[in-house]
């Protein structure tokens, strides 16, 4: 079940931008906006019904929480703002490689702010996906700055949730909140000022706008629901799924263009993903090795001491 809703939730978000079309004529900025506002009731209504609300008075009492949550909510808004643009302008293919990339960047970033240390394997990844970028830069005839906001925005978005230690839907809803207010007082000003377009273009459009509510938060629901039975080397294994499914759809369903220089950048990017994996399932292989060694050691210590006090019972009660 848990690997179900691990497909699921990354089937849905390598699918996502068959979605985002189907709202036009909405802007990408009315279409974020419309998708901060029916997040945070999707979820109020998930909380309400699980009746998940002791967190919230915790977190309203750590004011630096609240703070990194703001900052949550800041980065995420930059991130769907960009993709919700990139996919509605025909960037669905660089979009696609913010998330092959990202990896990447949260492994840099760990190296520049959190001062970890790398194994060979994941620098070499890390030179790869420079080396990839560089390519990219030269095919584009520009730096690919919708994949690197992406990338970076998501990988901040990542270190920060880490830090505030939230759950998925608990986290969302809090950042939605956050997002709410601004959210809500454009959307207005956009009606006020007619150009709204929820009301404008009859009942399906206003259904799919609401909608966009329902396609943020499903898919995190299934996520949270997997990653509580995958195991964490499956789990950093299906998270390509998404990417996947966006550059194949870039490609075979958008017909965006892929010209031999991109070809050799995302080439690059999928041989440094492929280091990275390596390294990953080996180095989890050790440990669970290591962990079966310390295991059948300590199993050792214990059964022999018994089996000697036994021999020796059984010595004495000979006559």
């Amino acid at each position: 079940m848990g690997l179900l809703n691990g497909f699921a939730a990354y089937g849905m978000w390598g699918l996502v931008p068959l979605f985002w079309p189907l709202l036009e004529p909405a802007g990408a900025l009315e279409i974020l906006a419309h998708r901060m506002v029916w997040s945070l009731g999707v979820v109020g209504v998930a909380l309400i019904v699980m009746r998940r609300w002791a967190w919230l008075g915790e977190l309203l009492r750590q004011p630096r929480k609240l703070g990194l949550i703001t900052v949550a909510a800041a980065v995420i808004t930059v991130n769907w703002g960009v993709y919700i643009w990139s996919v509605n302008s025909g960037h669905v293919v660089e979009a696609s490689l913010g998330y092959f990339i990202n990896p990447l960047v949260t492994i840099a970033m760990g190296v520049l702010l959190l001062k970890e240390r790398l194994r060979p394997a994941q620098w070499a990844a890390v030179c790869v996906g420079l080396g990839a970028v560089l390519v990219l830069t030269i095919g584009y005839g520009r730096p690919p700055w919708i994949s690197l906001t992406l990338a970076f925005s998501f990988a901040t978005y990542g270190l920060v949730k880490k830090k505030v230690n939230l759950g998925g839907i608990e986290s969302l809803a809090a950042e939605t909140a956050v997002q709410f207010l601004p959210a809500l007082g454009y959307l207005l000003w956009l009606g006020a000022k007619g150009d709204a377009t929820f009301a404008a273009h009859g009942a399906g459009h206003a259904t799919l706008l609401a909608a966009t509510g329902v396609v943020t938060a499903v898919p995190l629901v299934c996520f949270g629901a997997a990653a509580i039975r995958v195991p964490l080397s499956t789990l950093g294994l299906l998270q390509y799924l998404a990417p996947v499914f966006q550059f194949l759809l870039g490609i075979l369903y958008f017909h965006e263009a892929m010209p031999a220089e991109r070809w050799a950048g995302f080439a690059l990017v999928w041989l440094a993903l492929s280091l990275l994996t390596f390294d990953a399932l080996r180095t989890a292989r050790r440990g669970a090795l290591a962990l079966r060694g310390r295991a059948r050691v300590v199993e050792a210590g214990v059964v022999g001491p018994r089996a000697a006090s036994a021999d020796a019972a059984s010595a004495d009660a000979k006559p």
